[in-house]
């Protein structure tokens, strides 16, 4: 095998005996197999868009997201899938799969580029599948997904449409995360700030991790009159600060922290977990017999929710464990009781006025945005060291699992508004960049003159999408870490790095400095203070 999409590769060039996620080789080999289908999916399609259907374009998103680290680790499922893609192409009419293998034969650049663009793609993918689960989907990304694809597949590719055809990923990726916030907030409601319990209630409890959250609606829905509590666990945790889901009187609080603690966490817990999407870390001996999976997550040996969405097996573990006899206090990763989440789009839209005069009175120097996908190396301790030092005319803003490195620690307020502001999971940056463009436009200026500092942790692709999206927006100067992809050559990452300002996050201490993150000394219309 041969994989070096995530953050955490090993010796930061590519896994070859077995991936540093759990991954097995054959399961690796399932998965190039299944991404071969799919380009030879989309050369079937060339042509025959009229014969696209919908359920066609919903397919190719879940195989992708079915190859995202951490979400499906079985070699069965994986093959399960490639038969349903290949079928789908022989309805098309058929056409020849690509050898993922001819990749890793191609010119470095063109390489590291093309695996750019599938990178891009399953983030995509991911985004676009957590929509059509609940009613939401575009046609014109679906096209975009066979054209993509095709292109990746192409022996004649060349390094200039290739770089065209990332920032093009981001342009759908952009689309993508509008419907999916369009999707979330109609269905759910717009977020709210609300205050999260780290304590778990005695008696029988289910956690729920992932991101679906048509799946914790349906498993509320389940638990009602049953005595068994529900509580979030990683990126679920934002699913608190919606209207619909919070009127769920079982929905009592949040367990553990990011995805790559589960290990640690999940040892002798007597209640049962259930994993939506991805984020699954392959589970001990210990507790796996209380380990289920659902949608596209997968593992050898756990039991799986069907596509009925039938729980009960999950309530009857959850049950017979019958939880902790006494309430049990756990604390966030720097001691914290409590978290708050909620403080999306709306919300913040809503307050732009007030972060707008505290900027221009100076109450308020600097926004940063902190946040993305978190890992389990030791490097990524610098996330919560900047958060701590940032002084206190400061506002930090995140999402995604980076902000349980520092979501319990009480940084008090600047001008009445808090310093630190949960927009949600990694699939809510699209409000993230909807408040970015609106204090631009009353500032007079752009994104880029903003007081604004950029600082992602990123860790598989749905991070490489949302780079992807803020590169095809224009925006600079972004902080990536913690340490950069593998896959980038030297020559395309010099390119970001020109072009965008694209660096690593190193040396804390200089972000306090704007030249140290790559601004000039230019000055917003709107604003009587330089950076």
């Amino acid at each position: 095998m041969f994989c070096y999409q995530c953050e955490q590769t090993a010796h930061h060039t590519g896994c070859t005996a077995g991936g540093v996620c759990g991954k097995t080789s054959e399961a690796a080999r399932a998965q190039d197999e299944l991404t071969g289908a799919l380009i030879g999916l989309a050369r079937a399609a060339k042509g025959r868009e009229a014969h696209i259907a919908d359920r066609t374009d919903a397919l190719v998103a879940r195989a992708l997201f079915a190859t995202l680290t951490n979400v499906n680790f079985d070699p069965e499922e994986l093959r399960s899938l490639t038969g349903c893609v290949r079928s789908e192409k022989h309805r098309l009419g058929d056409a020849e799969d690509y050898d993922l293998s001819r990749l890793w034969d191609e010119p470095t650049d063109i390489r590291s580029l093309k695996s750019l663009v599938l990178f891009g793609l399953r983030g995509l993918a991911a985004y676009v599948h957590h929509a059509n689960v609940l009613g939401y989907s575009s046609q014109n990304t679906g096209l975009f997904f066979y054209r993509a694809l095709r292109r990746i597949g192409c022996s004649q590719a060349d390094e200039k449409s290739l770089l065209a055809l990332a920032l093009e990923v981001g342009k759908f990726g952009f689309d993508a995360l509008a419907m999916l916030d369009r999707a979330n907030t109609e269905t759910y409601g717009d977020p709210v700030p609300t205050s999260v319990s780290l304590t778990i209630r005695k008696g029988p409890f289910i956690v729920v991790s992932g991101h679906d959250l048509r799946d914790l609606e349906l498993l509320l829905q389940q638990t009602e009159g049953q005595g068994v509590d529900v509580y979030t666990h990683g990126e679920m945790l934002p699913a608190h600060g919606y209207p619909k889901l919070r009127r769920y009187a079982q929905l009592k609080g949040n367990f553990g922290t990011a995805w790559q603690n589960q290990q640690r966490e999940f040892e002798n817990v007597p209640g049962a977990f259930l994993f939506t999407t991805n984020c699954l870390m392959p589970p001990r001996d210990s507790y796996r017999a209380n380990v289920f999976t659902t949608g596209v997550v997968a593992f050898p040996g756990l039991r799986h929710i069907g596509s009925e969405k039938n729980f009960a097996p999950v309530i009857a573990r959850a049950k017979e464990l019958g939880g902790y006899a006494e309430d049990q206090v756990r604390t966030g990763l720097n001691g914290g009781r409590t978290v708050t989440t909620g403080c999306g789009r709306a919300a913040l839209l809503a307050v732009t006025r007030k972060i707008l005069d505290a900027v221009k009175a100076g109450a308020v120097k600097r926004l940063y945005l902190v946040g993305g996908c978190d890992g389990a190396r030791s490097s990524r301790s610098s996330y919560t060291e900047l958060v701590k030092a940032l002084p206190a005319d400061t506002i930090v803003l995140t999402l995604g699992c980076c902000k349980y490195r520092f979501n319990d620690l009480d940084l008090g307020t600047v001008a009445g508004i808090p310093r630190l502001l949960d927009m949600g999971q990694c699939n809510d940056a699209y409000g993230a960049i909807q408040v970015a463009l609106a204090l631009a436009k009353e500032l007079g200026c752009g994104v880029n003159d903003l007081p604004l500092t950029l600082v992602l942790s990123w860790y598989e692709q749905k991070a490489v999408l949302v780079l992807l999206t803020l590169l095809h927006l224009g925006i600079k100067d972004i902080r990536l870490g913690p340490t950069l992809p593998a896959f980038l050559s030297p020559a395309v990452l010099k390119e970001l790095s020109a072009s965008y300002g694209v660096k690593s996050i190193e040396a804390i201490e200089k972000f306090h400095d704007c030249a140290a993150v790559g601004e000039t000394k230019r000055k917003c219309a709107a604003l009587n203070a330089g950076c």
